[in-house]
């Protein structure tokens, strides 16, 4: 599949997704989220994919923003549409997506950029890294969910502020409040992100998707985390990577998981 915003490689079971609109510091349009809801789908059901790393071209920016253009002159309906229907087909989507998505941050995560960001399983920011929601000062608010796991990631006063005050924070307070885990050289970014991966494909990957959806459900309104542990923590044991993981362990060598 060739795109026209995107682009994407798969080496060594880790694919790595680039954000490639440099002329727009990777800004976030109606396009682009529909490329990324394709590619993002296409890799979860490729079984040869076990880690996505999420990235954008160049050296200055993730993602500066949504491509502010395109809803201007937005009604309400038209408004309220936009987000429903971006948060349907991306962030909600990859934040529930089973296979692990790394985001990282290689510059400006600003507006939708951080919204994105946010919605992937854990961020890696290299040390030149802006982040910040600054809605307000356009007179709307984060649309792409960023009310929501702000506050879940660094706590509702920390994000209050940030929402409030519409400015930005580096790597390094991002780090200490929590929103990712780890601060490098740019340069060392996505060698550094490859490593996690390479530690995360060791493990079962129908284990990590159980463990994606168990953790993701003490934040949804209505689930209840502890059943929904339960019940994946059973299914786990009706697996191949199950047997395997305790025979490998019971006879002190290496596990070798399917996915199955």
């Amino acid at each position: 599949m060739t795109y026209e915003n995107i682009l994407v490689t798969t080496e060594n079971n880790i694919a790595t997704l680039t954000i490639n609109r440099p002329s727009k510091l990777n800004a976030l349009n109606v396009a682009t989220i529909n490329e990324l809801h394709k590619a993002f789908k296409k890799l979860e059901k490729d079984n040869e994919v076990q880690v996505i790393l999420l990235t954008g071209s160049g050296e200055k920016a993730f993602v500066a923003g949504a491509d502010i253009s395109e809803f201007a002159n937005f009604s309400v309906d038209q408004g309220m549409k936009l987000a429903a229907e971006g948060q349907e087909k991306l962030f909600d989507f990859v934040e529930n997506l089973k296979t692990p998505v790394i985001a990282a941050v290689n510059g400006f995560a600003l507006g939708g950029g951080l919204e994105l960001a946010m919605a992937c399983h854990f961020r890696i920011a290299s040390d030149n890294a802006k982040m910040g929601l600054p809605e307000v000062s356009l007179g709307v608010i984060p649309g792409y969910g960023g009310t929501q796991r702000l506050p879940q990631l660094i706590g509702k006063g920390r994000a209050m502020e940030m929402i409030m005050t519409a400015g930005m924070i580096n790597a390094e307070e991002a780090h200490r409040n929590g929103l990712v885990n780890h601060v490098v050289a740019q340069t060392e970014l996505l060698e550094f992100c490859t490593t996690i991966a390479q530690k995360i494909i060791k493990n079962s990957p129908n284990a990590i998707s159980k463990a994606i959806k168990a953790v993701n459900a003490n934040f949804k309104e209505g689930k209840n985390g502890y059943k929904t542990e339960i019940k994946a923590f059973g299914k786990c044991f009706g697996t191949e990577d199950f047997k395997e993981g305790t025979t490998a362990f019971l006879e002190k060598r290496k596990a070798l998981f399917t996915g199955k």
